[in-house]
């Protein structure tokens, strides 16, 4: 059997831009649109319309010029809501409106007031409020990491009779475990009745670190569209990172899927999100950290420069990357040594080295890291010993 797309759907620029401090004006949105459009990502959540006057000009702009990609716009199952995406979008190639309601009891009891029964049926006049407009709907079903599956089903097979296209089970709070949250959508799987009308879409917050994990869970499932945010941006502690799920399929071809993302451009698409939206990177970040591709453990450079791939699993020119990089530290070994000393165009014998690497550790004991002008410094005084000698 060929290998299955998975969908991806970027909501960078509204569930991304929900992270205090990262709100985008109109203009750097449209850049960054763009940008995704070239990425490769199949779905550009742009904006929830109704939220504000600039949101709403925003998806209207977006939806002019994106040519191939989905653009998205995000309401709650409310009539205005959803008139207000459809005016937003109006000028499309390929509109989809974003609609849903909270399903776990929590969200019914507590912010509807409401019962079981009204949220099914609320959910159902969403979907076909919004088919009225476009024939691209999406329902997502709020909390669904929390609730109970028997009653999902049932929403998920109401909203489906009612013409949504793609059904989100969010775990909104970022709660389920991946073995969890992978046995709700393979549960919905196998007890939806019309589920072959619709997609399954994946959408995990990284309240306890594990949105990467739930997510390729979910798509092994039978999920085939997953919702995610360059850089892993969004509420709280973040959404799944774009970058980590591309990787992670495109890595691990036994899953038997792929995506249709240009993984070269994920490192520049990361470094201008945090650029446009003024939030670092953490040097540690899976795929496109600072540190990503760096070296510091001597067992580990000895083993890199002599394969890269007894430490590395993805070429860094794959991701767009700079490239490896050995960084000399106390923690160092004489093989780093010698690799940056003939990087920088010294040639010393392996008893030089000995010699140097002594001298080395005194450096690397009082720094962080180790320079290229330390070890310029080093091999000067070196030189200069070895000729009064």
């Amino acid at each position: 059997m060929s290998d299955q797309k998975i969908f991806i759907f970027d909501t960078t620029l509204r569930d991304g831009e929900q992270v205090p401090g990262c709100k985008l004006n109109t203009k750097e949105k449209i850049e960054l649109a763009l940008r995704l459009e070239e990425l490769g990502v199949d779905i550009i959540e742009a904006g929830f319309p109704i939220s504000s006057p600039g949101d709403f000009q925003s998806v209207e702009e977006i939806s002019k010029i994106i040519k191939n990609a989905t653009v998205c716009g995000l309401s709650r199952a409310v009539q205005k809501d959803i008139e207000t995406a459809a005016a937003a979008l109006k000028l499309a190639k390929r509109p989809r409106i974003h609609t849903g309601i909270g399903t776990s009891d929590s969200h019914i009891k507590s912010k509807f007031n409401s019962t079981r029964e009204e949220i099914l049926v609320r959910a159902a006049q969403a979907v076909k409020w919004a088919k009225n407009f476009v024939d691209d709907v999406e329902f997502y079903a709020e909390d669904a990491g929390r609730t109970e599956n028997e009653y999902l089903a049932r929403v998920v097979e109401t909203v489906i009779a009612a013409g949504a296209t793609v059904v989100n089970i969010p775990d909104t709070t970022g709660y389920c475990l991946p073995d969890q949250y992978g046995e709700k959508i393979a549960y919905l799987m196998n007890n939806v009745p019309n589920i072959d009308k619709a997609i399954l879409s994946v959408h995990c917050h990284n309240d306890l670190g594990l949105a990467t994990a739930n997510s390729i869970a979910g798509v092994r499932a039978g999920a085939r569209q997953i919702e995610c945010t360059i850089n892993g941006l969004g509420e709280r502690a973040g959404n799944t990172s774009l970058e980590e799920v591309v990787m992670v399929i495109r890595q691990h071809k036994s899953l038997g899927f792929y995506t249709g993302v240009n993984t070269k451009e994920l490192n520049p698409m990361s470094q201008l999100v945090s650029d446009t939206m003024r939030m670092p990177v953490q040097p540690n970040k899976a795929i496109v950290g600072a540190n990503a591709f760096s070296h510091s453990s001597g067992i580990h450079q000895d083993g890199f420069l002599k394969d890269a791939s007894t430490y590395e699993i993805i070429n860094p020119e794959e991701v767009g990357a700079a490239g490896s990089r050995i960084v000399l530290t106390a923690r160092s070994g004489r093989s780093a040594l010698a690799f940056r000393f003939h990087k920088l165009g010294y040639s010393f014998t392996r008893n030089d080295v000995d010699t140097l690497y002594e001298r080395f550790l005194q450096v690397a004991d009082t720094r962080k890291e180790v320079m290229d002008e330390d070890l310029h410094g080093l091999a000067k005084a070196y030189q200069a010993s070895a000729v009064t000698a």
